[in-house]
């Protein structure tokens, strides 16, 4: 298994010569942005500063921190402030909205975002929750020192099998919770083992903030609804794990156990779904194909309404009583969702179940809308024709409900 380990961290891990390139690339842009900045600073953030990043990274964070004592009553003026100095700076630049605007800057295919933060030392000073982004990057840095290639391997792992990324239409595994996870459990093989037997509600709490206390009991009930209760260990209110949902969960851990029956590379091994294996998957059954254009905005909030469209796709598909045997949705500038539907011949009638019969008013007016009722476990049921035979018959319905309507462009 070790050399199964230490073929993939060669893999992913950056070299030299790469580690130096997007050095100098990012000290460049930091000189640039700090020229001319006054009671602030631009430093690396995330995953670049603590030393974690993966191979072919084409992005990374820069925080511009803003004097704490000067800027503390100012929190909602640092975007507005940061952005009148860099458009000094960049002739591109892009503005992005979130809890705090930041802004994007795009240089020879590499990404860098830059997030205005206020200087602070503990989390409890912050103003918002991108202010707290370096105490992250120093807790991993003090406690993850001589792990960071372990932190590298639970990255890749996530990623290759589909549970990573924080964001709202994903729901998975962060970075940040990648790296609490692994420090936690010491090494990656670690988190593996102990992971694959986890149980429906797990809760780690790494600095033993709430010891010999409930935490369930103790933090805000909005905040342990995930699987997982990751108590942040530089805030101790905060579960870092709250936006993971129960199928990322899920999607891990049984990852987990795969990988412990058979280790092999391709656990760390990114494929990218093409529309022939995904026509082999669905050998003889129907295949359903929606070629959906997103509507514009925030990569975040189109990504949520192209998930909310197609979970109410999928829901639709089960209403009416077709079979899913699989399903997913891939997205770059389009979006493609995919529905492999069991292949067999639906009945032309369903039943309609109604009222109790001992709940005359309403059963009356079941009698009279639909004919040939009959009773069944006490209540009033009825025979009605079945409205769609057919998958494509219901999609082409679909595609002009106004839930979706709201939610993208157009499905073809």
């Amino acid at each position: 298994m070790q050399n199964t380990l230490n073929k993939v961290l060669e893999r992913i891990k950056p070299n030299k010569a790469e580690e130096q390139e997007v050095n100098a690339r990012i000290n460049s842009t930091l000189a640039k942005i700090s020229s001319g900045l006054k009671d602030a600073k631009a430093i690396l953030g995330g995953s670049g500063e603590k030393g974690t990043w993966l191979k072919d990274a084409n992005d990374a964070d820069i925080f511009v921190k803003f004097n704490y004592n000067k800027f503390k009553d100012k929190s909602d003026q640092l975007s507005s402030i940061l952005e009148k100095h860099l458009k000094k700076k960049f002739s591109k630049l892009i503005k992005l909205h979130g809890s705090r605007d930041y802004f994007q800057i795009i240089q020879d295919g590499f990404t860098l975002e830059i997030v205005p933060i206020l200087d602070i030392k503990k989390a409890e000073d912050a103003k918002n929750i991108t202010d707290v982004s370096p105490l992250h990057a120093e807790w991993v840095n003090k406690k993850g020192k001589n792990i960071k290639d372990e932190i590298r391997l639970a990255k890749q792992f996530c990623k290759a099998n589909k549970a990573y990324g924080a964001e709202s239409y994903i729901k998975g595994f962060s970075g940040y919770i990648c790296e609490v996870l692994t420090i936690h459990y010491g090494s990656f093989l670690n988190l593996i083992k102990n992971a694959a037997k986890w149980s429906n509600k797990i809760v780690i709490d790494t600095e033993k903030y709430w010891k010999n206390k409930n935490i369930l009991m103790e933090l805000n009930k909005s905040k342990t609804y995930s699987p997982l209760v990751l108590i942040d260990p530089v805030q101790a209110d905060r579960n870092a794990a709250a936006a993971l949902s129960d199928e990322k969960f899920e999607i891990f851990r049984q990852a987990c156990r795969n990988f412990l029956k058979n280790p092999y590379e391709k656990f760390f091994e990114i494929k990218k779904e093409s529309l022939e294996d995904i026509k082999k998957k669905a050998a003889n059954n129907d295949l359903i194909l929606l070629k959906v254009q997103p509507q514009k905005g925030k990569v975040d909030v189109i990504g949520s309404k192209l998930l909310k469209a197609f979970e109410f796709i999928k829901s639709q598909f089960e209403k009416n009583d077709f079979k899913i045997l699989s399903s997913d949705w891939l997205w770059s500038k389009e979006a493609l969702f995919y529905f492999i539907i069991k292949k067999e011949r639906l009945s032309g009638a369903i039943k309609h179940i109604g009222p109790p019969l001992k709940i005359e008013k309403h059963a009356e007016i079941f009698k009279k809308k639909y004919k040939n009722t009959f009773v069944e476990n006490g209540k009033l049921c009825a025979k009605i024709k079945r409205k769609y035979m057919k998958p494509e018959a219901l999609i082409k319905s679909l595609k002009k409900h106004e839930y979706l309507k709201d939610r993208v462009q157009s499905i073809k």
